[in-house]
């Protein structure tokens, strides 16, 4: 059966300690406004943002880790850091978010994260990380990598795509093409990490969906959300996991070992 977002967003099992992390990030977002420049892309400010998250990270990780886990900060610092984009460049790829599900991983490790919280972890806390990438894609226009291969999806994001495609398995009523129906999206955009996506898409791109879309149009042609995910994992095995430009750049230790 389909599974929506608020069903975990109550009572989840997972430690409360890592649901303010975002939180914390995004009011730093509001304290450091955009500044004028004649640029769209790459607002400077971002850098500001990052240095702060620099300065404040370690403190961070230190609220939920356990005294004899706190000497893994060294090695999930960076996964955590490099989730939110290059402050160098002031751009974010699918890289990044994949920094993101490197640092899930290995809290799952350590046992931060249990088996019963992983549909938890991907209701609140991915959920929430997207919607602080969100703001910091507006706000500070973070430089995407383009429209074009993996990245024609919504120019930053594959993650919740496959998130979302996974929770509308076998649901009666919503089917792939259902995304252009702006009556379900406005009123199952909450429930749903897909439908939110392509509700932020239209939002955010002008003109009709199939020009600015193309690739999510096509893919609302696939007969059952089964095997829109099945073509999402491919995608991001081949495109992002065995890409050489993205993952030159993936840390590994004794966690994520080589």
């Amino acid at each position: 059966m389909a599974i929506k977002s608020s069903i975990h967003a109550t009572n989840p099992p997972l430690s409360p300690r890592l649901f303010p992390l975002s939180k914390s990030c995004g009011l730093w977002v509001d304290q450091i406004p955009p500044v004028q420049q004649s640029s769209r892309y790459g607002n400077t400010s971002y850098r500001t943002w990052h240095q702060r998250l620099t300065e404040n990270v370690e403190s961070l990780m230190l609220r939920f880790l356990p005294d004899d886990l706190k000497p893994s900060t060294v090695e999930i610092i960076p996964y955590f850091t490099e989730r939110f984009g290059n402050s160098s460049r002031i751009d974010y790829v699918t890289g990044h978010e994949t920094n993101f599900a490197a640092w899930l991983y290995c809290l799952a490790r350590m046992g931060i994260i249990k088996e019963e919280d992983y549909h938890a972890v991907v209701a609140r806390v991915f959920v929430k990380y997207l919607e602080l990438m969100k703001k910091l894609q507006l706000i500070y226009w973070l430089e995407p990598a383009g429209s074009h291969g993996v990245w024609g999806l919504d120019d930053y994001h594959l993650l919740p795509f496959i998130f979302g495609s996974s929770q509308l398995i076998d649901h009666k009523y919503m089917k792939p093409k259902s995304i252009h129906n702006d009556d379900i999206l406005d009123n199952f955009s909450s429930e749903y990490i897909y439908l939110s996506c392509i509700q932020f898409v239209k939002k955010v791109k002008k003109g009709p969906f199939a020009e600015h879309s193309p690739l999510l149009n096509d893919i609302s042609g696939v007969p059952n959300w089964n095997k829109v995910n099945t073509g999402m994992l491919k995608m991001y095995k081949a495109e992002v996991l065995e890409k050489v430009p993205i993952m030159q750049h993936f840390l590994f230790g004794w966690l994520i070992k080589w």
